[in-house]
């Protein structure tokens, strides 16, 4: 979920894109060394870096707080659909498992009119996800392994299934900010030259990518320079923008296995589709 927190992090990380476009080892866009940060400098590490010709950018919340300003619904939503890494291929009286048995999947095999699951652990494979379903089988007939391959031998049916835990998302509330990008430099020219370039970029860009895969609207609404200052040799701008951001949180959801499938009595021994 985003925070106002996230919302800062995500601005340094555009002005670090728009001051060191070819990384933060190349020269900044500007040539003189940038330092970007969250929060306001302290007098002694702004003094002494404003004598070595360093521009600070702070980012800082303004004083006037937050806008609840929430009118979607705030039903779920599933997010991009989780394919499996873990798969089965049935063959027969055959299951063979290949893959990745990493977390957040659920492994299935109907025999017949008996059904056998398996979350998987940390650490599993495929061969240990076919040999613990063998071991649910065996409580009532004959499984055979071989790695990661399980034989039935006397099956009639074999359906083999894999599934993945799905995100859903859910807009709690939506909110309205504004924050403060303060330019901090020793001197004039170089303070117009690092503002104009961070503010054409920020004005630019709609949207400001969050941590969490949402998106804050934004827009400018101030720039303020500031002449006088205890500090010598201090020049700075504060340009202002406005971000609505929303708070979105996520829950994670098991996906059903066999909820398509109609056991017969156990003596039927035979498996129907309930889609059909």
């Amino acid at each position: 979920m985003a925070d106002q927190s996230d919302v800062e992090t995500a601005l340094v990380s555009a002005i670090a894109a728009t001051l060191y476009p070819q990384g933060p080892s190349a020269p900044s866009l500007i040539t003189a060394p940038c330092r970007i940060y969250r929060g306001a400098p302290t007098s002694a590490a702004l003094t002494a870096d404003l004598a070595g010709g360093v521009v600070n950018v702070t980012i800082t919340p303004d004083a006037s707080g937050q806008e609840n300003t929430t009118r979607y619904p705030d039903d779920p939503q599933l997010g991009t659909p989780v394919l499996p890494a873990l798969t089965v291929a049935v063959a027969g009286q055959t299951a063979t498992f290949a893959g990745s048995a990493s977390l957040g999947q659920v492994a299935g095999l109907v025999v017949d009119n008996m059904a056998v699951v398996h979350r998987t652990q940390a650490g599993d494979s495929p061969a240990l996800v076919a040999a613990t379903l063998a071991s649910y089988l065996r409580t009532r007939r004959l499984a055979l392994v071989s790695g990661a391959t399980l034989t039935v031998p006397d099956a009639t049916t074999l359906i083999g299934r894999v599934v993945a835990d799905q995100v859903a998302y859910r807009e709690t509330r939506r909110q309205r900010q504004h924050f403060k990008v303060s330019v901090w430099c020793p001197s004039a020219d170089l303070r117009d030259r690092v503002a104009t370039v961070v503010d054409q970029s920020l004005a630019a860009s709609l949207w400001l990518p969050l941590a969490d895969g949402a998106a804050g609207y934004m827009r400018a609404t101030a720039s303020v320079v500031l002449e006088q200052s205890q500090v010598a040799n201090l020049y700075r701008r504060d340009l202002t923008y406005s971000i609505e951001y929303p708070t979105i949180v996520a829950t994670t959801l098991p996906a059903m296995i066999f909820g398509d499938l109609r056991l017969t009595p156990a003596d039927a021994g035979s498996v129907q589709t309930l889609l059909a």
